[in-house]
């Protein structure tokens, strides 16, 4: 995901953008209310994130000027104001969803996930293409160069999870959490195990390799 985050309190934007930056996500962080402004404006992000109690521009006035602007982005207001009333007149100005702080950084990142899995332009989203790699997700079909490739059900979560997040590098606790759904280690090699038979389905049978490891920190995919 591309997030832009508008925060003036350096310890949250800190925590914040470090947490989702491992997560593998893009993060543009604005300080005051002006800036964060133009930047949603002028650049495509998938989610925000805004605090009410900006400097020069409060975010209900911010969140009001976007929406009047015809932006559609969603919108999540992370913030300690946090009265029902309060919780009512931001999501009326066109927020998607309320956080309180403090919080619990997995909260967000699920939270997050869900604005972005309820934007129109991921509900449409049925074919996920990379080079000569397909993924079609309502047939369950994926073919490379034209081939069809048999894969099992969590090998399509994996490649599903890798298309999703091309050209970044996936680390072994991310795609035990997004395709395991694991919030520990299990102490097997269970992810090693499945990219190497993705591998052998994806890449060997090619003169191209399209996943890739990254020494020290875990795999890329790409064209």
């Amino acid at each position: 995901m591309k997030i832009l985050m508008i925060e003036d309190d350096p310890s949250t934007a800190h925590y914040v953008s470090g947490g989702l930056r491992e997560e593998g996500h893009e993060l543009d962080h604005a300080p005051d209310g002006p800036t964060g402004l133009e930047l949603a404006c002028s650049r495509r992000y998938d989610v925000l994130v805004v605090d009410r109690m900006l400097p020069k521009l409060d975010g209900l006035s911010l969140v009001r000027a976007l929406r009047s602007a015809g932006r559609d982005v969603p919108i999540l207001f992370l913030t300690s104001v946090g009265g029902i009333d309060d919780r009512v007149e931001g999501l009326e100005a066109g927020a998607d969803d309320y956080l309180l702080k403090p919080f619990a950084f997995s909260e967000l990142m699920a939270r997050l996930n869900a604005l972005v899995r309820r934007a129109p332009s991921r509900r449409e989203e049925t074919v996920l293409e990379i080079g000569e790699l397909r993924m079609n997700l309502l047939s369950r079909a994926v073919t490379r160069a034209g081939a069809p490739i048999d894969l099992k059900p969590r090998e399509f979560r994996l490649l599903e999870y890798m298309m999703r997040n091309r050209g970044r590098v996936m680390t072994r606790t991310m795609l035990l959490e997004r395709v395991w759904d694991f919030h520990f280690d299990p102490k097997t090699n269970v992810v090693e195990t499945h990219v190497s038979r993705l591998r052998a389905k994806i890449d060997r049978p090619f003169a191209t390799e399209m996943i890739r490891t990254v020494r020290g920190s875990g795999y890329m995919l790409d064209a």
